[in-house]
């Protein structure tokens, strides 16, 4: 089983370009998991034979969003954080607005474990809402993904925003503190492996060079000058299952490449 994730930055600019075809029958998956898709599912029109379909639009028109394709029928499928966290967070106290309200999760139940696909909120480049995610998304996440574990295994995948360690982005020193490197940032990432979960694609390879978001000035994704912030974690009770794990910088459509989890289901 092949589940690919990744953050399309508009699917229906991924469409006009003709890119969405090429990645399908480049990485043929048996489940997709897109974040700011930035369209209702009646806007983009997808062709999708095969798929079951599971959209999860933002409030506001042209914004974030996620979707969920799956050639596997789920068991049950719900969207957004349950109301209970979304309350015990208070994340409806946000000058931005309520997160929950962004198309930010989709959690899908499988047979033998629970898929989560999630678009984290950006920190933003004056880190306005770096205090919002620290201390309400982040913990409201992982108390999320803990229960689900608590039932079943748990991948969860998207894009976090945020590199985890120096070998995560080509320029640590330059961008220490800066959004997606700030220390609050990286703690909520190590607060989700400290909880059990693993960075899937550190099973495989390590060391620096292998990035999943490159910005679009000074040919960044030419000279490889980018951000891993595109991740694929996991129960520990799944990693006898992992095949694979693995980045397709080569895929092109958006500002961030597709990365994908094998499993041996």
């Amino acid at each position: 089983m092949r589940i690919v994730s990744w953050n399309v930055n508009g699917i229906r600019a991924v469409q006009r370009k003709g890119l969405f075809e090429p990645f399908l029958s480049s990485l043929q998956p048996d489940i997709i998991c897109l974040q700011e898709i930035k369209a209702e599912k009646e806007q983009a029109e997808l062709d999708m034979p095969g798929y079951h379909e599971y959209w999860h639009s933002a409030v506001k028109k042209g914004y974030s969003g996620t979707a969920l394709f799956s050639k596997i029928a789920p068991l049950d499928v719900t969207v957004g954080l349950p109301t209970r966290l979304v309350n015990k967070y208070h994340l409806a106290d946000d000058d931005y607005g309520n997160p929950n309200d962004e198309g930010r999760v989709i959690t899908a139940e499988f047979e033998n474990f629970y898929l989560v696909t999630v678009y984290t909120p950006n920190a933003k480049g004056d880190l306005s809402r770096l205090a919002q995610r620290h201390q309400k998304w982040d913990p409201a996440f992982l108390a999320h993904v803990k229960a689900l574990a608590k039932k079943k295994p748990v991948a969860f995948c998207g894009d976090l925003n945020v590199a985890h360690t120096e070998d995560d982005l080509a320029n640590p020193r330059e961008n220490r503190g800066k959004a997606g490197f700030t220390a609050e940032e990286r703690e909520g990432i190590q607060n989700l492996l400290d909880a059990g979960f693993v960075d899937t694609f550190r099973l495989f390879t390590s060391g620096n060079g292998h990035y999943t978001w490159w910005s679009n000035f000074s040919g960044a994704r030419a000279r490889n000058v980018g951000w891993r912030i595109d991740y694929f974690l996991a129960s520990t009770a799944l990693v006898p299952h992992i095949e694979a794990a693995e980045i397709h910088a080569d895929l092109m459509g958006s500002d961030h490449c597709p990365v994908s989890l094998t499993l041996s289901f």
